[in-house]
């Protein structure tokens, strides 16, 4: 079993944050900017697939390195 550990995605919650907010989460995350949730999507559909079937017991961060 793996988990997806998603970081700051461009959501509705995310969206309510005021903009002076979003700018300064966005300066501590080495990509400049807020996930997709096709992002999310890209990775769920990867380890779903056969092509991650040795990938075992990961905790995956998609988070554009805020958490390196």
């Amino acid at each position: 079993m793996n988990a997806v550990s998603p970081g700051f995605i461009q959501t509705e919650m995310t969206r309510s944050l005021n903009s002076e907010l979003q700018t300064e989460i966005c300066k501590n995350i080495p990509l400049g900017s807020f996930g997709t949730c096709e992002d999310i999507a890209h990775l769920v559909v990867f380890l779903a697939s056969d092509q991650a079937k040795y990938v075992t017991g990961q905790v995956i961060g998609v988070n554009g390195g805020l958490y390196m």
